[in-house]
């Protein structure tokens, strides 16, 4: 009777639902009895944990569009039938829960993707009591998304259009496209077609090609870019992230302006490069647009040019960065909201000696690593550490530099918004390598050259400046507005003394 009158009084609460006192009762009682659910459903697990059971059929709702050879490879090894021997109650749901996992990494499904467990049809002779049937309620997404807009950042603005097809042949697939027209990038087209291996949301196979027109206001030329890529992506089992990839890329400076110095006119022209990357990523932070805990570390290698991979230009280039993220503490506060990110960033480009050469060629212009501006060296104008010639940053071959900020909730804010208070201090060098490919060794030449320039590293203090801004994390992009002050700038190099405003993914 207690059951029948609760479920009555339920009902009426529903009747009534357009008061809002009644509204909050029937939320409360509706919050109530899922919990109470929540709860029996647990003891029932709890109680038969140990039970044995076999799991005799698999069925996957609403996915129209996906192939039954996808799902097969996913839920096959799941099925009773296709192991040694009875799972568990236990470990049959923690068998379901993992396939069901994967579904939801794929993102070709609205999450959550939801799993119910029920006994099969008793009329079936061949069922037993032990008997579980899985339904998963996998409704798909939207297979395409549109979305235009403009962004503004430091010296950019810009107008794009992306276009994303999801599971295009059933498996998972995908096809994002990209177009751009911009003040900085003048236009940027790209398309990539993306498809897991082996159903594995874990290792994926990606082809594409890009072209685009880049003005580099800061070396006086343009730089057109055309060429195709292929990567292997996979993540390993503790985590981290790699990619194995290969690109033919043509590369073209041109569009000097009047006074554009001797360096640059020295590269100008076309150039071909052929390379391997590999990129690894360990992130265990938090947030990564604003981070309050956890670390970064990824590193970029590259080899081009080099033995059987073609193409005009032969170097090793490695770069790598850290970031270390940790909350403040604050006696008598549970969670201040308050925190300190700490990052380290360097990179050699080490020039080897092509095909047919007696000797390696110092790097390009294309090639060599920038250093400055507000998302990495703030205080400084975009590439205005380094190497000049003239007028121009010409860029460097070895760079080092590293930063530190005190993150703080904005006053009346609170802590829980994306919106922070920082102060930081940051630095960096970068330097060229000297002689090249002077000399008959030219590889010794080399060794010893990048031992020098190390040195160099080392002599005195770096570039650095320091100050406090606004940082606002969007979940597509981190926004800063900062006041900065050069400390120390050395002879050639041009500090920022003022306001930057800065948009990117990635700060020191």
């Amino acid at each position: 009777m207690a059951n029948k009158s609760s479920g009555s009084e339920l009902f009426a609460l529903l009747q009534d639902k357009a008061d809002p006192k009644r509204q909050q009762e029937l939320d409360d009682r509706l919050a109530q009895q899922y919990a109470k659910a929540q709860q029996r459903q647990s003891e029932l697990i709890g109680l038969n944990s140990t039970k044995p059971v076999t799991i005799s059929s698999i069925q996957v709702l609403q996915a129209e569009h996906t192939r039954r050879g996808f799902l097969e490879r996913i839920f096959n090894p799941v099925l009773s039938h296709n192991q040694e021997g009875p799972y568990t109650l236990q470990e049959a749901l923690r068998e379901v829960g993992g396939a069901v996992d994967k579904l939801n990494r794929f993102g070709i499904f609205k999450a959550p993707v939801s799993t119910y467990i029920d006994q099969p049809d008793q009329t079936d002779a061949s069922s037993t009591p032990t008997d579980l049937s899985v339904f998963i309620h996998a409704p798909e997404r939207s297979r395409y998304t549109i979305k235009t807009g403009t962004e503004a950042g430091s010296s950019e603005g810009s107008a794009f259009l992306d276009v994303v097809l999801r599971n295009i042949f059933g498996g998972a697939e995908s096809l994002n496209a990209h177009a751009s027209l911009g003040t900085r990038t003048r236009s940027a087209y790209s398309a990539y077609f993306d498809t897991p291996v082996l159903s594995s949301p874990d290792i994926r196979f990606e082809i594409g090609g890009l072209a685009s027109s880049t003005l580099k206001s800061w070396a006086s030329h343009e730089e057109l870019i055309k060429g195709g890529s292929t990567k292997l992506k996979w993540l390993s089992s503790w985590g981290s992230k790699h990619e194995l990839g290969y690109s033919g890329i043509w590369r073209q400076v041109t569009g000097l302006s009047e006074n554009a110095s001797p360096t640059v006119r020295a590269d100008a022209g076309d150039s071909f490069k052929s390379s391997i990357t590999h990129t690894f990523i360990n992130d265990t932070r938090d947030a990564p647009m604003l981070p309050s805990r956890g670390f970064l570390f990824k590193s970029i290698g590259e080899l081009a040019g080099f033995g059987p991979l073609a193409g005009d230009v032969a170097f090793a280039k490695y770069s790598a960065e850290s970031q270390l993220a940790l909350p403040v503490p604050v006696p008598g506060v549970a969670d201040s909201g308050i925190s300190f990110t700490a990052g380290l960033r360097g990179g050699l480009l080490y020039p080897l000696t092509q095909a047919g050469a007696d000797k390696p060629a110092a790097s390009r212009i294309n090639d060599r690593f920038q250093l400055g501006g507000p998302t990495d060296v703030r205080g400084f104008r975009l590439a205005g550490l380094g190497p000049r010639d003239g007028q121009d940053a010409v860029g460097g071959d070895i760079y080092a530099a590293g930063g530190a900020s005190l993150l703080f909730p904005v006053p009346g804010m609170g802590k829980d918004t994306p919106l922070r208070f920082q102060t930081f201090i940051n630095g960096g060098r970068l330097l060229a390598l000297q002689d090249v490919a002077s000399g008959e060794k030219g590889g010794n030449n080399v060794q010893q050259s990048v031992k020098n320039t190390f040195q160099e590293l080392s002599n005195g203090l770096p570039s650095c400046a320091a100050g406090v801004g606004l940082v606002y994390a969007h979940p597509v992009a981190r926004f800063e507005l900062n006041f900065s002050l050069p400390l120390v700038l050395r002879k050639g190099e041009e500090g920022r003394k003022g306001v930057q405003f800065g948009v990117g993914i990635d700060f020191m």
